[in-house]
């Protein structure tokens, strides 16, 4: 029986709430096995850890624990991954990518799908919602989080 993307999908949409209740961005995220067994999941913790580096796919990636290869897992993303997280998919050969929406935010899946990562894009509203709200609520944080400067009489 064929995994259902929307299911793995809720686990990292769970991921992106917990982050927005701690105050910090919401993307989440979560590996799993090709037959959708739970490996790791996580949310972006940049703000609550001070971390720049902790976005949720790496967040995900280092609770999954080390692994012999990766060439039999499945990212899921609330958000399409930034460059950098991009690369930690491409790096480590995961070859399937779930993306919940890329309305407001497009990073490399394109790239990685010209790559050969198999990427499923569900444009989910629910996770459009909740990105569209926070960046409204909180440019200066998106900005930094997505690497611009903050518009000039932002927070900083």
């Amino acid at each position: 029986m064929p995994i259902d993307p929307h299911q793995l999908l809720a686990v990292a949409r769970e991921e992106a709430e917990l982050g927005q209740e701690e105050g910090g961005v919401p993307i989440g995220a979560a590996l799993f096995d090709r037959d959708g067994h739970l490996l790791g999941r996580g949310h972006n913790r940049r703000v609550q850890d001070g971390d720049p580096s902790l976005h949720a796919e790496t967040a995900a990636f280092r609770n999954a624990g080390r692994r012999p290869h990766y060439r039999d897992t499945i990212m899921v993303t609330t958000l399409s991954p930034c460059w950098y997280c991009s690369g930690l998919v491409r790096q480590f050969g995961i070859p399937h990518l779930v993306i919940g929406e890329s309305r407001t935010f497009t990073g490399g899946h394109p790239w990685l799908a010209a790559h050969g990562v198999h990427v499923d894009l569900l444009d989910d509203p629910a996770c459009a919602a909740l990105m569209t709200t926070f960046i409204r609520q909180r440019p200066d944080l998106w900005a930094e989080d997505i690497g611009e400067p903050p518009a000039p009489g932002e927070r900083l």
